[in-house]
């Protein structure tokens, strides 16, 4: 299994701010440097895959050539019980072109109606990709609820409506620093360091 070195520069296959701020604070004390493909000015390939780990692999692959440096893609996403796990892989098509996720948090709650089944989880899928096509995948997933109305300012996407389990506050109510002790996207970055850094 191949390691990266500290100061190396890794390419994370996103142009999500979000994103790129939390893997930026989970990366930095390990000593490698993050440019998004967005501040690379390479393009978004289209998530074709129908699964977490098939559409980060596609992009981490994507990024790694264009950019003749490692990459490293996440493909994660809220998925609902009651709505069988939607929207699930699709989670950001759910919010439209504009990225809209009230809206779209607005119709997970429509959609899960009177239904007493709250329970709701989110993935996380991380696959780290070479110029040479050589790639590592890592999969976590945190349970929880899907609350409403939806609280607290922080995070992005549906952190707002998701309740980890054993929590009595949303990720929209955790600071970066709680957050990042357990959520989906943490665990799974954990899983990467040791198997490619640590």
């Amino acid at each position: 299994m191949r390691r990266l070195e500290r100061g190396q520069t890794l390419v994370l296959a996103t142009h999500n701010k979000g994103k790129l701020r939390e893997f930026t604070e989970l990366l930095a004390p390990h000593g490698i440097r993050v440019v998004s493909a967005g501040e690379l000015g390479l393009p978004e390939p289209d998530e074709t895959e129908t699964t977490f780990i098939g559409n980060a692999r596609l992009k981490a692959h994507a990024a790694a050539k264009a950019a003749s440096l490692p990459a490293l893609a996440d493909d994660s996403g809220f998925s609902v019980s009651a709505l069988n796990g939607d929207p699930g892989v699709y989670s950001a098509r759910w919010a439209g072109p504009e990225k809209d996720f009230p809206v779209a948090m607005s119709r997970v709650n429509d959609l899960i109606g009177n239904n007493p089944d709250r329970r709701a989880w989110f993935t996380c899928a991380l696959c780290l990709a070479w110029p040479d096509g050589i790639s590592q995948t890592y999969f976590a997933r945190v349970e929880g609820d899907a609350v409403w109305p939806p609280r607290g300012p922080a995070g992005f996407g549906y952190d707002p409506m998701f309740q980890p389990r054993g929590k009595t506050v949303t990720y929209g109510e955790m600071n970066s620093a709680e957050k990042h002790r357990g959520s989906h996207r943490a665990r799974a970055v954990e899983q990467f360091l040791k198997g490619c850094i640590l």
